[in-house]
């Protein structure tokens, strides 16, 4: 399996997920399937803005931060949400918890997208198996479309995510950067916003493939250094390393389970948590952290969902201890219907090496001896 990585170099996958928004809307209010859907900072208002729309509204025309008196001109029967952010961001811990059952290095760019390094994670397969089971297993727990990019870095591979929407697989490497990027206009390069392009077209800089052969130093007199960055990664070059430590999700370190049938039986209620905090103490052994609150995530059969919380007086790593407060919670707050799923989070977790504290006399006395 090995053949499939590179000795010297990355594996990288961008997880874009598709119409994040109006997708969650869609998982909870199935009614909302198939039909045009638009998340609106303000529906009550003809001013409002579009926030984003399902693939059922943009093919009539609705687009992104397109005034909602707009698009109710190009549809109609445009159906207008406003936007449940806590929801979304609860959705969107979920997916990344789901990542890092692959790779200890995910790093969340916003949201609703990703970059993964798998470039050790050989043993579970190819990097186009990988990513269809990434995308089959975000299917799977939170019914959620996504589109993933394979690259040999982090530019690459958020170009390649664009490339097959919705739902899409796309590898992009260095030797088809010219076929298949360069032809792209202008706007349509990572990095390169509205007014950038704006720019780079009055200097007659319509393709990527016009960036590239522009002079770098005119480039640099344009957009300052940028203008030499971008180049580079128009050439297909792109150093920088898949972070976890700029995740903001640092500090909630957890997973979740949907099971194949609800349960509604306490101890095999009780089976799925002891798994589910292996799992988690195996992710803080990789992060070297640990935590001092304790979340489980129940969901019921008909989609209620309940998050309920312990702080403890120490910090926390073990598989046990993990079991130990989750499984309280679990006896104080389960109502007795069937269970969808289970999730544990720990929360306010820290790196070990952050932690700082006095040791009592039983602690000293323990140490020396």
């Amino acid at each position: 399996m090995n053949s499939w990585y590179p000795k010297n170099g990355r594996v990288i996958l961008h997880v874009d997920m598709n119409s994040f928004y109006a997708s969650v809307e869609m998982v909870d209010h199935p009614e909302l399937r198939g039909k045009p859907l638009a998340i609106a900072g303000n529906p009550d208002e003809r001013k409002g803005i579009i926030v984003t729309s399902s693939y059922e509204a943009r093919s009539k025309g609705v687009k992104t931060t397109m005034s909602l008196w707009e698009a109710k001109k190009r549809c109609p029967d445009l159906i207008v949400r406003r936007p449940n952010f806590p929801r979304y961001r609860e959705v969107s811990s979920q997916l990344f918890r789901i990542l890092e059952d692959y790779t200890p290095y995910v790093e969340p760019v916003s949201i609703d997208e990703a970059f993964m390094d798998i470039t050790d994670s050989y043993d579970l397969g190819s990097p186009i198996e990988i990513a269809e089971a990434v995308q089959q297993h975000v299917a799977n727990d939170l019914q959620l479309p996504c589109s993933i990019g394979i690259a040999p870095n982090k530019f690459l591979a958020k170009m390649a995510s664009d490339m097959k929407k919705p739902n899409g697989i796309t590898i992009l490497r260095k030797r088809d950067v010219a076929a298949k990027l360069w032809p792209l206009p202008i706007e349509e390069m990572y990095g390169i916003g509205k007014k950038t392009a704006e720019k780079l077209r009055r200097y007659d800089i319509n393709s990527i493939e016009d960036l590239v052969e522009t002079d770098t130093m005119m480039l640099k007199g344009l957009l300052g250094v940028n203008g030499e960055k971008l180049k580079t990664r128009a050439l297909g070059e792109d150093p920088r390393p898949v972070d976890p430590e700029r995740a903001s999700s640092f500090k909630s370190i957890g997973t979740s389970r949907t099971f194949p049938q609800d349960i509604g039986e306490y101890d095999l209620l009780s089976a799925q948590l002891h798994q589910l905090a292996e799992s988690v103490t195996n992710r803080l052994r990789r992060k070297s952290a640990l935590g001092n609150t304790i979340q489980l995530t129940i969901r019921y059969n008909d989609r209620k969902t309940i998050t309920r919380r312990t702080k403890i007086n120490q910090y926390i790593e073990t598989a046990a201890d993990i079991y130990f407060y989750s499984e309280r919670l679990l006896e104080d707050h389960w109502n007795g219907t069937p269970v969808r799923l289970l999730g544990i989070t720990v929360q306010n977790a820290v790196k070990k090496d952050d932690i700082t504290y006095q040791m009592n006399l039983f602690e000293y006395m323990k140490e020396k001896d």
